[in-house]
């Protein structure tokens, strides 16, 4: 099994790389996506004059009413997505980063930015159906019991097109927020001393200059989340633009709802989604 796996072709051992990294960081950090769900589509918060609910709010309210294991609800459907999901991504960035940029050549920042929005937007059209079952498990307004049985009751009852609502709300979050990590990223780790990227403390690190292109890139992009959020849970056909609309008649606060908990799942998941993906890929004497 191991000769086999010494013999895989590159791409296959990035997306098996980042299957891993995409398991780990999925189990740690679901109950920061259910929660952001929960803030994104709380009828009460978005009445006008309604008292605010924050995060600690939602966190306390789904242990009190659905257990602790609570928090992990929609943990299928993020396995689901996110083990294949991240391991495609990373292997399309490997399969790009090969072709366009031989000899070891490191993208530019603007190329950087393609290379990721690229890689992302692949991984993204690929996995949409269950990233909507995925944030209708977190809303908590429907009674799915199995991801299969979910996919069945949507097709069944809203066709086969309601799996692909929010594509363009997707890719709008997805893309860009990738494109920017990687940007930020590569950037930040070339600034890094010769001493830290060649010590035993590189991947602290690689972590480090995680978290900060996560938060910047979250930041920019949560607008296109809260977006796709509303089209995912409704189940009229919702367009971008009825979302967009609906969300701004309470403003544009409105655009910024579940950003803490987003930025914090989003920037430790890339994070350490990036570092373990780096650390295997050496392991197996590529470079990612």
């Amino acid at each position: 099994m191991e000769l086999e796996l010494c013999e895989a072709h590159p791409a296959l051992k990035a997306f098996m790389c980042g299957s891993l990294s995409g398991t780990c960081s999925t189990l740690l950090f679901q109950p920061l996506d259910l929660v952001k769900t929960r803030l994104q589509t709380l009828k009460n918060n978005m009445k006008p004059g309604a008292p605010k609910v924050g995060m600690m709010t939602v966190l306390v309210q789904v242990v009190q009413t659905e257990s602790f294991l609570g928090l992990w609800k929609g943990v299928s459907p993020s396995f689901v997505r996110c083990i294949p999901g991240v391991g495609i991504y990373f292997s399309t960035f490997y399969s790009l980063k090969q072709h366009y940029f031989q000899e070891g050549r490191a993208p530019n920042a603007g190329e950087a930015v393609l290379l990721g929005a690229g890689a992302r937007a692949v991984a993204g059209v690929c996995m949409l159906p269950v990233t909507v079952i995925k944030t209708r498990f977190e809303s908590g307004r429907y009674n799915y019991v199995s991801v299969l049985g979910a996919l069945k009751s949507v097709c069944e009852t809203e066709g086969p097109r309601a799996l692909f609502s929010g594509l363009t709300a997707t890719l709008l979050r997805d893309a860009p927020f990738s494109g920017i990590y990687v940007m930020f990223y590569s950037q930040a780790k070339r600034s890094l001393p010769p001493e830290v990227s060649s010590s035993p403390y590189a991947p602290l690190g690689n972590f480090g200059c995680g978290v900060m292109a996560g938060v910047l890139a979250s930041v920019v992009t949560q607008p296109a989340d809260v977006v796709k959020t509303h089209i995912q849970v409704s189940p009229s056909h919702w367009t971008t633009k009825d979302a967009i609309r609906y969300i701004f008649t309470h403003g544009l606060r409105g655009f910024f709802r579940g950003a803490v908990p987003r930025s914090l799942r989003r920037t430790l998941m890339a994070a350490m989604a990036w570092t373990v993906y780096e650390q295997l890929m050496a392991r197996m004497g590529l470079k990612s």
